[in-house]
């Protein structure tokens, strides 16, 4: 069966992983233009990476704002995940149903080697 991912908005760390990224075995993981894609959050990252530019400014809450909105368009975008090769391409929102589309096309005679199971489900 063809696994074929579209993160529309947010995937971070683990929870990202989970949703089935390609290192679970995604065959094709698409995203939008508008999708966050990171290790955490703008707002947590900023507030640990930025810690000491933070703490000796003036007015720390305008600091890690100002650090907030700078990781957040460093890092937390779709861009850096694509340059990482963690997501295959990044598409318009209105072309989703013509990329899975493709896709599915692309992956029609995917065969995939599943290890041989030495114990199956026993009663329990």
């Amino acid at each position: 069966m063809p696994k074929i991912t579209i993160c529309v908005r947010k995937a971070y760390g683990g929870s990202q992983i989970a949703m089935c990224a390609k290192p679970l075995g995604a065959d094709m993981y698409f995203a939008w233009p508008t999708a966050q894609i990171a290790v955490m959050g703008a707002d947590g990252a900023a507030a640990i990476i930025f810690r000491r530019e933070i703490s000796k400014a003036t007015d720390p809450a305008a600091k890690l704002n100002e650090m907030t909105e700078l990781y957040r368009k460093t890092f937390n975008n779709p861009y850096v995940a694509a340059a990482g090769g963690f997501v295959d391409k990044i598409i318009q929102p209105k072309d989703s149903r013509r990329e899975v589309a493709i896709a599915l096309e692309a992956l029609l005679d995917k065969k995939e080697e599943r290890p041989w199971k030495k114990h199956g489900n026993i009663p329990l």
